[in-house]
């Protein structure tokens, strides 16, 4: 006569524990893995990389017949167009990992959310950084962009401003349900940034309410930066204040971006 064994209990079911910490190699093996999948979507290198191009070409003959006019604007936009389209290729791409599931099977490994959104920020800031000195070296040295100061000043804001983009878009992913929506976050996040940082009127000339809240966006300071080497021979004080302010608010955003990360759109 057999005893009947007790049952046993179902062994706990175990999900790994995210590490809180960031870890250089799973930063890099997202950065690789995203690198990877953009090699295979050559439309998408083509906008990152052509777009601001092809913005500033268009703009340069458009002014053909006062070229000074695209020497005050020209370099303002320099900056202003790699942030617009990191932003709209990030919060894109991001959005489309969280709604194809990629994003949930990506942190049910050892991977926690910072890792994640560094890796995005690693891989998309090697593109801007080819984006930026594509725009800046065909603006001065094919389009004629005249500069005060040194050009590799104005790729250094073009390219802050760039991995600005990248933050912003990784941040507004969070609240986006589609990737539709996350393109109508652009006139919510972007026009009035462009808008109020002083491309079209100098900013103490707006109304003070309006100078105000102009003091707080970064692209003000990324176009007060551009403006900085266009006029100045050194690197001047205002503009080491600049460039600290737009790459704070960057790593600011990206650090926001981590902490509203979600597994999947609901």
């Amino acid at each position: 006569m057999t005893t009947p064994t007790a049952p046993t209990a179902p062994a706990p079911t175990r999900t790994p524990a995210h590490t809180r910490a960031l870890s250089l190699s799973r930063t890099t093996a997202t950065a690789t893995r995203v690198l990877r999948q953009l090699s295979h979507d050559p439309r998408t290198i083509a906008l990152l990389m052509l777009i601001p191009c092809v913005m500033l070409l268009l703009l340069r003959y458009v002014f053909d017949g006062s070229p000074r006019t695209f020497d005050n604007i020209g370099a303002s936009l320099l900056g202003i167009f790699p942030l617009i389209t990191m932003f709209l290729v990030t919060s894109i791409a991001t959005l489309r990992e969280r709604t194809s599931g990629t994003l949930e099977r990506l942190l049910a490994m050892p991977l926690g959310k910072g890792d994640l959104v560094a890796g995005y920020a690693l891989a998309f800031g090697a593109l801007a950084i080819v984006q930026s000195a594509l725009a800046t070296g065909l603006a001065v040295w094919f389009l004629g962009l005249d500069v005060t100061g040194s050009p590799w000043l104005l790729l250094l804001v073009a390219l802050l401003d760039a991995l600005l983009g990248t933050a912003l878009g990784l941040f507004v992913s969070a609240f986006a349900a589609s990737e539709f929506q996350a393109v109508q976050f652009m006139p919510a996040v972007i026009f009035p940034q462009l808008l109020l940082c002083g491309l079209f009127t100098p900013r103490d000339n707006m109304h003070p309410a309006l100078e105000a809240v102009s003091d707080v966006l970064p692209m003000s300071y990324a176009v007060d930066g551009m403006n900085e080497v266009l006029r100045h021979t050194d690197m001047t004080a205002t503009f080491v204040r600049d460039v600290l302010i737009v790459a704070g608010c960057a790593l600011l955003v990206l650090a926001l971006g981590a902490a509203t990360l979600k597994r999947r759109t609901a």
